[in-house]
């Protein structure tokens, strides 16, 4: 993939442009506007740079999500990283969540943690700056041009023997959701190795907030405070993976309770190694409307903070309520071939 650094630049102010000069000015950069996408952006490396004001989205970023809806696979073989620089203390990640899911879906790959956004007061930097001894603005432009720097440098990695982690905590007898992965799983070659892990288990405990000292110390140790199968058995499958497929059904718009207390124990992980090298792939199942709330859960949750890559069109999105009928929908057996078969070209060598 070679080529100039393509800059999307969406709103912001005299910061944000402060901000890009630090990061690009060393960089073969070209900018474009949303409406260059209709034509198509194939095999390039892409910086997505959002300003969100006090109201939240503009109409210019509405119209940058109906472009990329409505494009097809418009960014077909692209991979890029996202910025956004906000007015005030909301709405910069949900804008993040959006127009991640959007690109995706047409084809936009993303690489482990792929977001750096700064709210109005920069508050959400202070932390990180307290550990490089940087005020939050030097923090903030530190991370973006390290941003850049991941972009320009990634490679997605092949596997010759993948091995694909599917992890659910759904009923096995009556799921839609697991019928759909267990689908995908029989569609995949001898030369992937598959493990499935159900989490349907009612003593698995939330994350209690260690302090950052504390978690490595259990960490260290392959435990945590609560101990049970998150660190016995889910958390070393994670780390022997190179994908995971999650399986989520919709909870009232979000993903069950104990997928989330998954992904919240996952910190115990993350003090140790993060998870660059594993890809994310994801079935979502709504009875009635809104996997695309949680298909942007499951992308924010594990790519935007656990650092897992996310491949173009991670998501399998499908409508089912009954038991039993998601085996019933028309053109299913089409999707679940089509989704397999894209997961093999992500994985395999």
């Amino acid at each position: 993939m070679s080529g100039p650094l393509y800059v999307m630049r969406v709103g912001g102010g005299e910061r944000m442009e402060r901000l890009l000069h630090a990061a690009l000015h060393d960089h073969a950069v070209q900018t474009i506007s949303p409406d260059a996408l209709a034509q198509g952006l194939h095999e390039s490396r892409i910086l997505f740079a959002v300003g969100v004001d006090a109201l939240g989205q503009s109409e210019e970023f509405v119209r940058l999500l109906r472009i990329l809806r409505g494009s097809g696979d418009c960014l077909r073989g692209s991979v890029a990283v996202i910025v956004v620089d906000g007015e005030d203390e909301l709405y910069t990640k949900a804008a993040a969540q959006e127009l991640a899911l959007a690109a995706n879906m047409a084809g936009c790959a993303f690489p482990g943690k792929p977001l750096v956004e700064g709210t109005g007061s920069l508050y959400n930097q202070h932390i990180l700056a307290k550990r490089m001894d940087l005020t939050w603005e030097e923090t903030y432009f530190f991370r973006v041009k390290e941003l850049v720097s991941r972009l320009l440098s990634y490679e997605a990695p092949r596997f010759a023997n993948p091995k694909v982690l599917m992890l659910h905590a759904s009923d096995n007898r009556l799921s839609n959701t697991v019928w759909l992965g267990r689908q995908l799983l029989q569609r995949l070659p001898e030369n992937f190795q598959t493990r499935e892990i159900s989490l349907q288990n009612g003593t698995i405990q939330d994350c209690r907030g260690c302090s950052y000292a504390a978690c490595l110390h259990y960490a260290q140790s392959n435990t945590c405070f609560y101990g049970g199968a998150i660190p016995e058995e889910v958390l070393p499958a994670i780390r022997e993976c190179d994908a995971m497929l999650f399986l989520c059904p919709n909870y009232n718009d979000a993903v069950s309770a104990n997928l989330m207390a998954l992904f919240n124990r996952m910190t115990n992980l993350l003090v140790q190694q993060e998870l660059l090298d594993k890809y994310l792939f994801g079935v979502v199942v709504s009875g009635y409307s809104g996997s695309d709330l949680v298909a942007r859960q499951l992308l924010g949750a594990l790519s935007f903070n656990k650092t897992v890559m996310l491949p173009p069109q991670f998501c399998m999105m499908e409508t089912a309520h009954d038991p039993g009928s998601a085996s019933k929908l028309a053109g299913v057996e089409n999707r679940l071939d089509q989704f397999a078969a894209h997961m093999i070209s992500v994985l395999q060598n």
